[in-house]
């Protein structure tokens, strides 16, 4: 996969992210569910492309595995919104979503690996 192609998911993952969290309920829950949602879903991408940017081997690493927790962690969350039924309704876009985070975190897993072995 091209950095182009993955940096484009991260930065559509983090668009389809603010989408969903705006048409969340405006309860206590759904706020806070936001928040944190907003903060991993957006900084998956912008970790990842801090990583492009590693100064050596280790950085790129590390970098990455940030990357991968804030994947898990927006899964986390997107997964948490379907199951509490905080959206009006639980629609084909926020299952589409939650399959994407789940490929992400298997991508950037990989990667990990990969990056580990060379």
């Amino acid at each position: 996969m091209a950095k182009n192609d993955l940096s484009d998911r991260l930065l559509d993952l983090s668009a389809e992210v603010i989408q969903i969290v705006g048409r969340l309920r405006k309860t206590a829950a759904g706020r806070h569910i936001g928040n944190q949602l907003i903060r991993s879903g957006t900084s998956a991408g912008a970790n990842y492309e801090e990583a492009c940017a590693a100064e050596s081997r280790a950085d790129f690493i590390h970098k990455l595995q940030i990357v991968l927790k804030e994947v898990r962690e927006c899964n986390y969350w997107l997964r948490l919104v379907a199951k509490t039924k905080l959206l009006p309704n639980n629609d084909r876009c926020l299952i589409a979503l939650i399959q994407e985070s789940m490929e992400l975190t298997n991508i950037m897993a990989k990667s990990i690996v990969t990056a580990k072995r060379s």
